[in-house]
């Protein structure tokens, strides 16, 4: 199971709890939204599935079930997106995969399928400082699914999109079944939700126990 918690709970230091009793297994190619209002713990909840955060209740494990003999690969794409400014989109999406060992045909042709795929094709020889909000944001989901994680962990990807590109990202995340990457997105768009294979609520009063 790439994604388990277990009573997992948050707060910091002696402050109100943020969720509390979160039970939720995340498989592999399977995509899992996080959602509720703002303050309710959704970028927390992914920094505790990153393992960068230890939850102050209960546990959380990622693993990649299909490679027991190494760490799993996680990916996170934030949603403030930075990058190198005087890089291309082209080589932000191919470099991680030259330090992979792909050659540079290959990594090419990858980098430029995975640009097609998140609308970013004609933006390929742009440097990442002449891209919109929306464009980078785009762009680091593309480099994030180059490197074939195991797990993806992605906040708030579709926040600086238009109606049409929204829809595009979240196919494109939600069609990563065939990949085997388990997908765990904080977000407050319906469309995104609705696409996912399961819903964790914090604003659920099931997760509030003790909170404010």
């Amino acid at each position: 199971m790439p994604v388990e918690l277990v009573g997992v709970g948050h707060r910091f230091g002696s402050g109100p709890w943020l969720f509390r009793s979160v039970d939720a297994r995340v498989e592999a190619g399977s995509v899992a939204a996080v959602v509720g209002p703002s303050g309710s713990g959704k970028s927390t909840l992914l920094a505790i599935c990153a393992g960068w955060m230890p939850p102050a209740e209960g546990t959380a494990r990622t693993s990649a079930p299909a490679r027991p003999d190494r760490p799993p690969r996680i990916a996170w794409v934030f949603q403030n997106p930075h990058g190198a400014p005087h890089r291309t989109a082209l080589d932000h999406v191919a470099l991680p995969l030259l330090a992979h060992g792909v050659p540079t045909r290959a990594a090419d042709e990858r980098a430029r399928r995975l640009l097609e795929e998140f609308g970013l094709a004609g933006a390929a020889d742009r440097s990442f400082s002449t891209l919109s909000g929306g464009e980078a944001q785009r762009l680091l989901m593309a480099r994030a699914l180059a490197g074939s994680p195991d797990v993806l962990l992605v906040d708030e990807p579709t926040a600086q999109l238009d109606q049409t590109t929204a829809h595009r990202v979240a196919d494109a995340l939600t069609a990563l079944h065939a990949q085997g990457t388990a997908v765990v997105i904080a977000t407050h768009d319906p469309a995104v939700r609705d696409q996912c294979d399961q819903v964790i609520d914090l604003g659920d009063e099931r997760y509030r126990g003790g909170g404010r």
